[in-house]
């Protein structure tokens, strides 16, 4: 008579949180990236290439 395989150990669940979703801070929920490039500096060659790559298409 053959015996059945052993089972495999089974990951466990992941375990429920009920906390309140909306106390934690989003990445959205701050002002930093809002328009700002890092590293620029006042670096007058990288402000002209954002003028310049940023430029709406009838300005020229």
């Amino acid at each position: 008579m053959t015996s059945a395989p052993a089972p495999e150990p089974r990951a466990p669940k992941p375990a429920l949180i009920f906390d309140d979703p909306l106390d934690q801070q989003s990445s959205d929920d701050t002002d930093r990236g809002w328009g700002e490039r890092p590293g620029s500096d006042g670096d007058a060659a990288a402000e002209l290439k954002r003028f310049l790559d940023e430029k709406p298409p009838h300005h020229i």
